[in-house]
């Protein structure tokens, strides 16, 4: 069973004018559109916070890698010598 809470959001005006020439367009509500707009966000940027969190038990740990090892295999993107990722 799905169970959903209810929100009031505020937006200005143009972005309330694009939301609803959006819902028409797409045969969808506003509110199923904030809806879907709040859920991409949050799981965005959960995973980002998670990977960041993460990334810094690995630092403390030790377990990183030089930073001019990983400017130089950038660097090298695209290139005819381009290199293996570090690590």
């Amino acid at each position: 069973m799905s169970t959903s809470a209810t929100m009031t959001i505020r937006v200005d005006a143009e972005t309330e004018k694009r939301l609803k020439k959006l819902a028409k367009a797409t045969s969808r509500t506003r509110s199923f559109l904030a809806a879907e707009a709040v859920r991409a966000y949050v799981d965005n940027n959960e995973w980002q916070i998670q990977e960041i969190e993460r990334a810094v038990r690995e630092a403390e740990k030790g377990r990183f890698i030089e930073h001019g090892k990983v400017a130089a295999w950038l660097a090298s993107w695209g290139t005819r010598r381009e290199r293996k990722r570090p690590g």
